[in-house]
C-alpha cells in the first residue's frame, strides 16, 4: 500500500485538495438527497455507497 496517502500525515492539507474534499461532499450529499426526493428507500442509498466504497478500496490496495 505504499500507494496510499494518509491525510493526516500531510496536514495541513492545502487549498486545491480542501476543495476537492469539500467538492465531493457537497456532490455525494446532492446525490443522496436526490435519490430520497425520487423514492428510493434508504437501505438501498446506503448498500450503494457502501459497494462504491469497498470497490474503491479494492483498488487502492490492489493497485
Amino acid at each position: 500500500m505504499t500507494n496510499v496517502t494518509r491525510l493526516h500525515h500531510a496536514l495541513p492539507l492545502g487549498p486545491a485538495i480542501n476543495k476537492a474534499v469539500t467538492d465531493l461532499d457537497s456532490a455525494i450529499a446532492k446525490a443522496i438527497d436526490a435519490a430520497k426526493a425520487a423514492g428510493l428507500p434508504q437501505g438501498l442509498i446506503v448498500s450503494l455507497l457502501h459497494g462504491h466504497a469497498h470497490a474503491e478500496t479494492a483498488k487502492m490496495v490492489g493497485a
